[in-house]
């Protein structure tokens, strides 16, 4: 809707970047939530018998989010103008839900050559990122703090501070998402979205192996005889780690703009229709998601070192990425000059 909205003003670079600038500031509030460890104080209804500290902190987390979720559906609701459609000109002849996932796969016949080559890259680019979205606190919490989920009290304690931390960790990278989504339209125009595309993926690949490293480094090699005794994280390896979150955040502005910003530049110069080619684009991400989801746990039990297998299979395919950005992708605008001229008025 943002790529739609600015299409013809300012153009889809800037409409996608509007729209991960404020998916940065709900993050940070987010965040701020996740690291918040008072909600229990602040409301001790939340507290039973059955529920720890840290189960009333997560449940006040959820009720707040649920109260801002209600709040800002009825604001939506109540502000959108929508035109009510002609129930004489509803097509209801193909009726059923699955009439409309074979017209979805129908209509991939008429997306253009190149919008297949994003899709792909798009594809391979979340495989990447999935690993950090699924693992970055349970890292934080195992691998920098070395706690236990079901370990003992201690252990626990310490694994549910590790991921407090890597919430605080996330709110920095929302913080370096959002000044980077200022950059990312003049930085396409200068660059081209491919080469964006590509170098953020490069970044990508040194942030993960950047994990790995730090990660093998703070569990000593996972060498049982050495993680024994460990308690609470390393000073200098907790530093190095909310470093990386917070850099990672460069790259994730990329992320969630460049990609749809791509894609609308492909439908509006070679066709295939706006709506048809992000709701595809969502399809490659989302698969690669479930692919990710599926097989990052049994990888990483049989590696039997924690979080790292994941991470270190998320980092090359980032470089792949980072390679199959600049083949595949198409040579797009990035921003026309008057567009941009248009943009200055």
């Amino acid at each position: 809707m943002m790529a739609d909205l600015s299409a013809g003003h300012h153009g889809p670079n800037v409409g996608q970047a509007i729209f991960s600038l404020w998916m940065a500031l709900g993050s940070v509030l987010g965040y701020l939530a996740g690291a918040n460890a008072k909600w229990h104080v602040w409301f001790p209804a939340l507290k039973t018998a059955a529920c720890c500290d840290a189960c009333a902190n997560l449940k006040g987390a959820f009720l707040t989010a649920v109260i801002l979720i209600v709040i800002s559906m009825s604001i939506t609701l109540y502000l959108a103008a929508e035109e009510q459609l002609d129930k004489d000109a509803i097509d209801t002849s193909d009726g059923g839900c699955c009439a409309v996932f074979a017209d979805l796969f129908k209509s991939l016949r008429n997306l253009p050559p190149s919008m297949f080559k994003v899709l792909a890259v798009t594809a391979v680019t979340w495989l990447s990122w999935f690993p950090f979205f699924q693992y970055n606190t349970d890292w934080m919490g195992r691998e920098i703090y070395h706690g236990l989920p079901q370990g003992t009290g201690a252990e626990a304690d310490t694994f549910n501070a590790g991921v407090r931390e890597g919430a605080v960790g996330l709110l920095f990278c929302s913080v370096a998402l959002g000044v980077t989504s200022f950059l990312v339209p003049k930085l396409c125009r200068k660059l081209t979205p491919r080469v964006v595309w590509s170098i953020s993926n490069l970044l990508v690949f040194v942030f993960m192996t950047l994990m790995v490293i730090v990660g093998m480094v703070s569990m000593k090699g996972y060498k049982d005889s050495l993680v024994a005794g460990l308690t609470g994280p390393d000073p200098t390896l907790k530093g190095i780690a909310l470093f990386i979150f917070a850099l990672i955040g460069i790259p994730q502005a990329v992320l969630f703009s460049v990609p749809w910003a791509v894609a609308s530049e492909v439908a509006t110069e070679e066709g295939g229709g706006q709506g048809l080619t992000i709701g595809v684009l969502n399809i490659a991400i989302v698969v690669p998601q479930l692919v990710i989801a599926l097989t990052a746990g049994p990888i990483d039990g049989a590696f039997n070192k924690g979080n790292t297998p994941a991470f270190g299979i998320g980092a090359a395919f980032a470089l792949i990425c980072a390679v199959l950005a600049l083949v595949l992708l198409p040579k797009t605008r990035g921003m026309s000059n008057a567009a941009f001229m248009a943009g200055g008025h």
